[in-house]
């Protein structure tokens, strides 16, 4: 599509989308009205995921590592500026994705290994059964993580077809599957990014007028970050940089393939990671496997060719957990069996509403069932913190979790990297989210509840600094130590 076709076709659509439309007895939102009477409801989704890539790792979010396609993508479409993802670490976090639900309430492990027993659980509906009830292809290509086992792969999961690797890039073996084939035993890492391109150009060669619905999970910037021979030592930021510089050409090649096939019109595109990277990369404060912003911010770029919203960037907080309920909007799915933990984002990514004040936890990466979290809005309150998670403390390994004696509050939009903690001047709403938090966690499963239980009875030494790892001591502090008396 030429960028005249393209200008004439985003104000006829920007027409059709501002005309007055009634607002249903239900109780639909105009914006929803408006945009449940666009013809866009069998639209294609081409949603892209990648592995620890970080908030701040592409350049239209102010990374030095070059970027143009995915920057491209996001001047011509909306760029959110304050996303997250719902877990900080792999499995879980691609659970919640995928159903719109907390990884807690389908049972699914922080990162399950190679021959795992288990997965996701079977009851959860994924974005993949709603696509292909409604007449979609489903096509998942690249990482997996949700299970390995007969019952929780891909093909169990409402993908028509599979092609990819089912565990992280770290794990052995990794074979590579095509469906339920075994094509290599231990996957050429290497090669992992342009095969997975090839075969997501294959997919979308042989597209025709059904829809279709294309999950593309790329494996990196995953340690140990891997770039094909053609990208090996390309870029000026080591392996990461080489493995981020392919991913974008891997979205620029998919860009181009929908443009030359004729689906650049009908085709939403969503580019995201799981969560803040491992080792390497930019993330904000601290990293993968933390609940703070580090491990839990993402970047999402979005592309949606029937809007008007070119270089649009989107102020309000947005999550992962949307995603589902959003694209089932947008495409007239159907509504899932199970509660959604995620709403429809329509509002704020396409008419720049208000979004709905629902609040988000966050889970420790250790049992994936103690809460350490809550946001609402701008506004954070960490409740627990364990004393061995990852690059915080010098206590590796540590599944201790331990309520904070003075839940800590941070205003991410004054404070993104949530290094000032303000709930001695904001009482009122550290209070409000404290309430919030007891109501949400009443409708976990039993283990959530039991852990909150326990977590109460474990509370940290009142000596623990805002933002420390919990200091556990309840005797005397060293006759050199002084602490103010607000903190005894």
């Amino acid at each position: 599509m030429t960028n005249n076709d393209r200008r004439t076709f985003l104000k006829t659509m920007a027409a059709s989308m501002i005309a007055p439309a009634a607002v249903s007895a239900t109780g639909l939102s105009e914006s929803t009205a408006r945009l449940q009477s666009t013809e866009h409801q069998r639209s294609n989704v081409l949603l892209m995921i990648c592995d620890d890539l970080g908030y701040g790792d592409l350049g239209c979010y102010g990374s030095q590592i070059p970027t143009p396609n995915l920057d491209r993508m996001a001047a011509e479409g909306t760029r959110c500026m304050h996303y997250n993802s719902t877990h900080p670490i792999c499995s879980a976090s691609r659970a919640a994705l995928l159903t719109g639900r907390y990884a807690p309430r389908s049972h699914t492990p922080g990162a399950l290994f190679p021959h795992a027993t288990t997965g996701m659980a079977k009851e959860e509906q994924t974005l993949a059964n709603l696509f292909k009830e409604a007449g979609h292809q489903t096509h998942a290509i690249g990482k997996w993580h949700l299970g390995d086992e007969p019952g929780y792969t891909p093909l169990d999961r409402g993908f028509d077809t599979y092609y990819g690797v089912c565990c992280s890039d770290d794990m052995q073996p990794l074979a590579l599957m095509r469906n339920a084939t075994t094509l290599e035993v231990d996957a050429d890492r290497d090669e992992l990014t342009p095969r997975y391109t090839e075969e997501a150009l294959q997919v979308l060669e042989q597209a025709g007028k059904q829809p279709f619905f294309l999950y593309c999970a790329y494996s990196y910037p995953h340690d140990p970050a891997r770039g094909s021979k053609a990208f090996k030592g390309r870029s000026q930021f080591g392996d990461v940089g080489d493995a981020i510089e392919e991913i974008d050409w891997s979205v620029g090649k998919l860009l181009d393939a929908l443009e030359k096939n004729g689906h650049a019109r009908d085709t939403i595109v969503i580019f995201t990671s799981d969560h803040g990277p491992w080792f390497q990369g930019s993330p904000g404060k601290t990293r993968k496997g933390s609940t703070f912003e580090g491990g839990v911010r993402v970047p999402f770029p979005h592309s949606l060719a029937w809007t008007d919203s070119c270089n649009y960037r989107v102020s309000q907080m947005d999550r992962h957990l949307n995603i589902l309920p959003t694209l089932s909007t947008w495409c007239g799915l159907s509504s899932p069996r199970l509660p959604l933990d995620g709403f429809d984002a329509s509002p704020v990514l396409l008419h720049r509403e208000t979004a709905p004040a629902k609040p988000v936890l966050y889970f420790t990466p250790t049992d994936n069932n103690t809460v350490h979290c809550i946001r609402s809005g701008s506004w954070k309150l960490r409740v627990a913190q364990s004393d061995g998670q990852i690059y915080i403390n010098d206590r590796p390994g540590s599944k201790q979790n331990y309520m904070l004696a003075k839940p800590e509050l941070y205003n991410l939009e004054a404070d993104p990297t949530e290094a000032y903690d303000v709930a001695k001047k904001y009482p009122e709403i550290a209070e409000r989210l404290q309430s919030q938090l007891e109501r949400e966690i009443s409708t976990f499963p039993a283990e959530v509840q039991q852990a909150y239980a326990s977590l109460k009875n474990n509370i940290a030494s009142i000596t623990t600094p805002p933002g420390a790892a919990p200091r556990i001591v309840t005797g005397k502090l060293p006759a050199w130590a002084w602490e103010p008396d607000d903190r005894r």
